[in-house]
């Protein structure tokens, strides 16, 4: 090869290394609206309860609206520990109270107030007939009594249910989608082996639009005015500050019936990192 063909070949190659680098970019920019940056985060590289500057509790043993069997106990090494650098939150067939099992519900409540944030929890779920895991949200306006449910809203991450292992749910609940009418903004479908890997679930969520993730693949996006999802509160209550819970039910309307055999019954949770 004479000498200008040698320098028209790699000019050629010059062009085409910087073409590609440009559609790259450009793809890259495309997939990635937002530049995130992370605001908190607990990695669980202690021992013991969980850290009380970021985690509270709810408790106690009502039901909770769909007929669980748990009782959430408060700062119960039993149920809610760290070791070996995860939480496990453990339900437990033991009486308490009114109830025959419990278990632990973990929030942000007045620890970290979220909007339009990103969520990641990386997380083995627990396996066995009657236990029903989530990560999920709600305002703070059903705290302070505001607004009540489901007109307040409700993000839920992550849904698993025992007797129907490795399907993973999705949905948001409003005033107008809501489960107890069956109109639930909802996704799910089997993600491979849930109950012995662990898997990360998260949301990117906005001003416009909340997306679904599964070990950072889009796993279902519900956006705002879509498909008749009104923008006013009653179909679209997701413009307001909010909390995380992680929590382990046992049985209810949906966990159905338990097999006593599972426990003690646990989820594993290697960290928890939200962004902005």
């Amino acid at each position: 090869m004479n000498s200008s063909k040698k320098i028209y070949v790699a000019i050629l190659a010059l062009v085409l290394m910087l073409v590609s680098a440009c559609v790259s970019n450009k793809l890259l920019s495309v997939n990635s609206k937002h530049d995130y940056k992370l605001i908190w985060s607990d990695e669980f590289n202690y021992v013991g309860l969980p850290d009380a500057t970021k985690w509270g509790y709810e408790t106690g043993g009502h039901g909770w609206g769909n007929n669980e069997k748990q009782y959430y106990k408060e700062k119960s090494i039993k149920n809610s520990f760290v070791k070996d650098g995860n939480l496990h939150i453990v339900a437990l067939k033991e009486k308490f109270e009114n109830s025959n099992y419990t278990s632990a519900k973990l929030t942000t409540y007045q620890k970290m107030s979220l909007q339009y944030v990103k969520i990641e929890v990386r997380a083995k779920l627990p396996q066995g007939k009657g236990n029903w895991p989530a990560i999920w949200m709600l305002p703070e306006s059903i705290q302070t009594g505001s607004e009540d449910w489901p007109l307040c809203g409700e993000i839920d991450i992550m849904e698993h249910v025992g007797k129907d292992e490795n399907m993973v749910h999705v949905s948001l609940h409003s005033q107008l989608y809501n489960h107890v009418i069956n109109t639930q903004i909802t996704h799910f479908e089997k993600i491979d082996d849930v109950v012995n890997n662990f898997h990360k679930y998260g949301i990117e969520w906005d001003e416009k639009s909340i997306k679904f993730f599964i070990d950072d693949k889009l796993f279902y996006e519900s956006v705002k005015g879509e498909n008749g999802r009104v923008t006013a509160n009653e179909g679209w209550p997701f413009d307001k500050p909010f909390y995380l819970i992680l929590n382990l039910a046992i049985g209810g309307n949906w966990g159905a019936d338990i097999d006593d055999s599972i426990f003690p019954n646990e989820m594993e949770i290697d960290y928890v990192r939200i962004y902005k």
